[in-house]
């Protein structure tokens, strides 16, 4: 029987170790405080008035009612012939029926002919029903006609191809409620209605900086010591993939001066910032030494693994002016600030932008292979999904496992394996929950 390992489960289960360097202090914060710290400062934007052609995506914030009824007339929903059925009740190939063309209806027109007995009226589809008419015939069942006369071939049903007026919606009906999110499919709706504009919440604008000295844009020929800067690139992708606007800054030195000068700046600009590198115990972490003395910043490890050390608030509010960004200070490994990201700055992103659903999908997923999880700290191991339906299999991404540094493997992966900080050892077939990270999130 394969053993369950479902996210927050507390069965320890053997093979345990010892607690070692890589366990995070009893004090430290768990993945699930941290994460409820972290979403009660981050409350959503104040909605603003946006047009439609600038509203996909965006999460709506008022109730959207039908100005008139849809369709607000009659109208028909075939190329054909408006008729009066009672001309035609025993139309048929063997026994056709030629009925006088009195008008030609194209859709928009703002005629109205009123149809007597024996006459019909070449309409489009959407066009206007015409007095007297209370059936369309489709050209197909027709001689398709002349100009002036029309041989039906085919007696119609009782109101055949008739869009009938508000049988999609009453005027005064609600056709969208506060909380969607306008997907192609609702802004049409809204449309429908009689919208022009929307009252949503807006996208967050997110600053993404990578600190360290050691850092160069991909490219550029490193000298020893230097490294490319992959994480503003890896965060700016993260965060327009959350549905919000980032705004790459891309890498500044360990220069206290510099970092704080450039969040001073931004933080009348951006909704919210996050910081990769500088957030541990080094002689350099700049991120750090800026922010901790700010009363509105909290820094402390969280039992998670990667990803322990953390740091959240918010940039401090001027004299009698609205709160300052919210702040986001990760750690520098790109699999620990991708992993942070996933758990910590996607889920607030997503909450500044008004949604409801936070959190990526999950399934369960059985080990192809063991690993080792270190103690008292939640495991987020990146993992290819090798098969998706009620028999997923999950390997890690990358040789080196949950390697806080191994970006290029992170790059196979398509999920999180998430493993509770009480278990240490996962086996072949054990159940995991496991994050996915490339499905889309459809609320």
């Amino acid at each position: 029987m394969p053993r369950t390992h479902a996210a927050g489960a507390g069965d320890r289960h053997g093979d345990a170790r010892p607690a070692d360097a890589c366990a995070a202090p009893s004090d430290a914060e768990t993945v699930a405080e941290h994460l409820a710290a972290v979403l009660e400062i981050a409350t959503p934007l104040t909605p603003e008035l946006t047009s439609l052609d600038a509203a996909r995506g965006l999460v709506l914030a008022e109730d959207i009612r039908s100005a008139t009824a849809t369709p607000p007339f009659d109208n028909s929903a075939m190329d054909g012939y408006a008729v009066r059925r009672d001309d035609l009740l025993h139309a048929s190939a063997e026994n056709p029926v030629t009925l006088q063309v009195v008008a030609d209806l194209a859709a928009g027109t703002s005629e109205n002919p009123s149809l007597a007995p024996g006459q019909a009226a070449r309409i489009m589809t959407g066009a206007p029903l015409p007095d007297g008419a209370d059936a369309v015939v489709p050209i197909e069942d027709t001689d398709r006609g002349g100009l002036y006369l029309a041989t039906v071939l085919r007696a119609p049903e009782p109101a055949a191809h008739i869009r009938r007026t508000g049988e999609d919606a009453q005027a005064g009906d609600t056709v969208l409620t506060a909380g969607s999110v306008l997907w192609p499919t609702r802004i049409a709706a809204a449309a429908s209605a009689g919208r022009s504009s929307l009252l949503a919440h807006p996208a967050p604008r997110v600053a993404v900086i990578s600190t360290g000295s050691e850092l160069v844009t991909p490219g550029d020929v490193p000298r020893r010591g230097q490294i490319p800067d992959s994480n503003s690139y890896l965060l700016a992708a993260a965060v327009a993939e959350a549905g919000a606007v980032p705004i790459r800054i891309g890498a500044v030195p360990d220069d206290e001066n510099t970092l704080r000068d450039l969040l001073a700046t931004l933080a009348d600009t951006v909704d919210a910032i996050v910081l990769s590198g500088g957030v541990s115990v080094g002689a350099y972490d700049v991120v750090k030494a800026v922010l901790a003395p700010l009363p509105t910043m909290t820094f402390g490890p969280v039992r998670m693994q990667p990803g322990k050390p953390q740091g959240f608030g918010r940039w401090p509010a001027g004299d009698d002016g609205p709160p300052g960004p919210v702040i986001f200070a990760l750690p520098g490994n790109p699999v620990s600030a991708y992993v942070s990201f996933e758990v910590f700055v996607r889920p607030a992103l997503r909450r500044l932008a008004g949604h409801a659903e936070l959190h990526r999908p999950t399934i369960t997923a059985s080990a192809a292979q063991g690993w080792n999880s270190p103690p008292r700290r939640a495991q987020y191991m990146p993992v290819t999904i090798e098969r998706t339906g009620a028999d997923s299999r999950v390997r890690p991404a990358a040789a080196g496992g949950s390697g806080s540094h191994l970006v290029a493997g992170l790059g196979h992966a398509t999920g999180l394996a998430l493993v509770p900080e009480d278990v240490t050892r996962i086996d072949e077939g054990d159940l995991l929950t496991v994050m996915l990270l490339l499905c889309p999130q459809l609320p």
